[in-house]
């Protein structure tokens, strides 16, 4: 028979859990900057070459959005995503190498730290189990245990736990032939009553006490010395410390963490006393709810916990609890005997007491964490596809503000989005002046030749689109049939069905004398985060001279003009388009959503001569204080006419015109590459293609016919991937 090696904190096994996220081995030797692009590749699978590419890239200080457009050469072609992938998992191993610090920096001064630990901390790659190997040198309050090793119980505590890895056959009784426990062999027995022995001299309090502390109290002969085992005496202690060691143990936990991966149900129960109340109506769905955590959606989990941080709900994590003890006692019990059973005994209090409750919060935090992520992914997802909607463009447009008791507020804005009027009209209950609001929005839309209309989709929004159409439909002539007379109904009049209380309004109404109002098209605009706007600094700064109603106007007007020039100006989580945003982490959500807003400004270009402040601020390489400084050049010598102007303003330096020119776009510029995606390094490349066509920049953009004639490879150059290979790379990305 094999014996099993005895028990000692230093051969504790190593982390074999599934829970680890990305879980791939750097390769050994290797320095750290590469081990870290060496199990970035592994866990995205991507050439370790690229990866190191933009590693080296973003330590440089370059931007994803130039980085996946203008260094495709370097990276292999990665794209956006995928470098946003590498830059988010680089970030996390920072922070690994963080932690790692101010581990081993701990365990250092506590004078454990081996080298053979100093290397097991050095090649973790995943915080759960750098956290397991720490957990034993970790700084703790005075814990049970730890009053125990005060008294001098440890080497009891040790001595049973490698008795109990000594295999022993069940022993039966003379009377009765039933199973009794045997005594330990000789030699442990002997050790063990010494060591007891040691203990009894100088204990401080009696070992006879019986005080029952949810297990039977057990007594046994270890070598002519009585061993009780209940209340705080010296055997209790002693297990106490066990305990905390089977806590400390990185397999048992993984064997934990493996039940809580296959079999974790998340139940959720309504609290009593609030079950009745108004706002736990909204989660009667989770009064009385259970589902494996592995098929829990992210919405579920997220309005589950939402309901807890309400005080509604009570939520927890659970698994077949006597399965997982029974599989934690095979792993630090062999045989049966006093020892064995005192360890089991502790392995079920270390479970109930330490490492379940420990497991359940960390599943708790990873579930929370993964459904953040599902959420973002959302939220980010709707960002992008509403910054990136197809714009107006510049056309004169009214904004209408809809509301019933207040009015609608109108603004009337050019074709650059500059406010040229603006009042109320109030075509709805209570008030019902139809008459004069159908009059007043013909006259504004003659006056100010407005081309489209753009209704906010809040409260009276479908009214008000109703009053818009009935206002702009030319009315004929009401005609006498022989025999019979006209229908009073306007409502009768070309087949447009008109709101009962427009109806006797509009009756005597004729069309507009000029015909441009029937000329407008009608918008519904999503105006949410429009009152957040209205009061905001941005808002006060743009129109000091203008009430909140009116900013919330010209808001709805512009985002039908540009969506995206006008939406980066509002906190992304007002704009509307997440699940539970306020319930998920909100540094991750900040992130996530400013990276999105700098990939969707990055890839349509903005217009240096027109772009406002907030839009500057999402360019790359740009910032805040960059983009006042190109608004200020910009007020005081008037608009840019070449992108090399750009290195004029104030602290713009060769670095920051490197990451922005390519996305910066002047129209009508002398050099017509300054308004296309071209970058300034690579004007010369583009220069000797129209030279080799014999013909200028400007006939080469844009003909299919002479693009068609390029010779790319004539204009290759070498590629730092494929440098040794005899390979080579195209010219940087235009």
């Amino acid at each position: 028979m094999i014996r099993q090696t005895p028990y000692n904190k230093n051969n504790e096994p190593k982390n074999n859990s599934e829970h680890s996220a990305n879980r791939a081995l750097p390769l050994s030797g290797e320095p750290e900057g590469a081990s870290g692009a060496s199990f970035i590749s592994h866990s995205l699978s991507l050439p370790l070459q690229s990866v190191s590419a933009v590693l080296t890239l973003l330590n440089e200080g370059c931007t994803i959005p130039f980085i996946s457009r203008y260094r495709k050469e370097r990276t292999g072609g990665l794209d956006e995503v995928q470098i946003t992938d590498i830059s988010e998992l680089y970030d996390r191993l920072k922070e690994l190498g963080k932690r790692k610090e101010t581990i081993l920096k701990t365990i250092r001064e506590q004078e454990k730290l081996t080298p053979e630990l100093e290397a097991r901390i050095h090649a973790c790659m995943d915080s759960t189990e750098l956290e397991d190997i720490y957990l034993p040198y970790k700084p703790k309050r005075r814990t049970r245990a730890q009053i125990a090793r005060e008294q001098g119980l440890e080497p009891l505590a040790l001595a049973i736990m490698e008795e109990a890895q000594k295999p022993t056959a069940p022993s039966r009784s003379p009377e009765g032939g039933k199973e009794a426990p045997p005594n330990l062999p000789e030699r442990g027995g002997d050790k063990l009553a010494s060591i007891l022995q040691k203990y009894q001299g100088r204990a401080k309090e009696s070992l006879s006490s019986r005080v029952r502390i949810g297990t039977p109290p057990l007594s046994g002969r270890l070598g002519g010395a009585s061993f009780p085992l209940s209340g705080r005496s010296g055997g209790a202690l002693a297990l106490d410390i066990i305990a905390e060691i089977v806590s400390e143990n990185q397999q048992a936990r993984n064997t934990v963490r493996t039940a809580y991966q296959r079999g974790a149900v998340i139940t959720s129960k309504v609290i009593k006393k609030m079950k009745d109340t108004d706002e736990a109506q909204k989660f009667a769905d989770y009064f009385d709810f259970s589902e494996p955590l592995r098929r829990c959606n992210s919405h579920r989990l997220l309005a589950m916990r939402r309901g807890e941080d309400q005080g509604i709900l009570r939520v927890s994590i659970t698994i077949d609890g006597e399965e997982c003890i029974s599989r934690l006692t095979r792993q630090f019990v062999r045989g049966h005997g006093v020892c064995q059973t005192l360890v089991s005994q502790a392995v079920e209090d270390s479970f109930k007491r330490l490492i379940n409750p420990s497991i359940e919060n960390e599943f708790a935090a990873l579930s929370k964490e993964r459904a953040d992520e599902e959420a973002i992914k959302v939220f980010t997802e709707n960002l992008r596809q509403l910054l990136l909607s197809p714009p107006l463009g510049q056309k004169r447009v009214l904004a209408l503000d809809p509301g019933f008791t207040n009015g609608c507020k109108i603004a009337c804005l050019d074709e650059q989005g500059n406010l040229l009027h603006h009042e109320i009209i109030y075509p709805h209950p209570p008030r019902n002046q139809v008459r004069q609001a159908t009059e007043a929005l013909q006259r504004m839309i003659n006056t100010y030749k407005i081309e489209a209309i753009a209704i906010g989709n809040g409260t009276a929004s479908r009214e008000s689109k109703e009053f818009v159409e009935t206002s702009l439909t030319p009315h004929p002539p009401l005609r006498r049939e022989r025999g019979s007379e006209a229908s009073p109904n306007p409502s009768e009049r070309r087949g447009v069905p008109i709101p009962p209380h427009l109806s006797k309004e509009l009756a005597s109404l004729s069309p507009s004398p000029s015909g441009r109002s029937g000329g407008a098209s009608i918008f519904l605009v999503s105006e949410d985060g429009a009152s957040i706007y209205s009061a905001s600094p941005v808002a006060r700064e743009e129109f000091p001279d203008e009430d909140v109603t009116t900013r919330g106007a010209i808001s709805i007007g512009r985002r039908l003009m540009d969506p995206l020039a006008e939406l980066v100006k509002i906190d992304p989580k007002s704009i509307g388009v997440g699940q539970y945003q306020h319930d998920v982490d909100q540094s991750k959500l900040k992130h996530s959503l400013d990276q999105t807003v700098m990939s969707c400004v990055n890839q349509v270009g903005v217009n240096l001569n027109t772009a406002s402040l907030h839009l500057l601020t999402y360019v790359s390489g740009l910032g805040p204080a960059l983009a006042r400084n190109i608004i200020d050049y910009r007020r005081e010598h008037g608009a840019f006419t070449s992108r090399a102007q750009l290195k004029k303003v104030k602290r713009l330096g060769d670095t920051a015109f490197q990451q922005c020119a390519g996305f910066l776009r002047i129209p009508n510029a002398k050099n017509p590459l300054d308004n296309s995606a071209v970058h300034p390094e690579s004007y010369h490349i583009v220069e000797q293609m129209a030279k080799d066509l014999k013909c200028t920049i400007k006939d080469l953009i844009g003909n299919k016919k002479l693009l068609a004639e390029i010779d790319v490879k004539r204009y290759l150059t070498p590629s730092p991937l494929s440098e040794g290979r005899g390979g080579v790379k195209p010219p940087p990305t235009p």
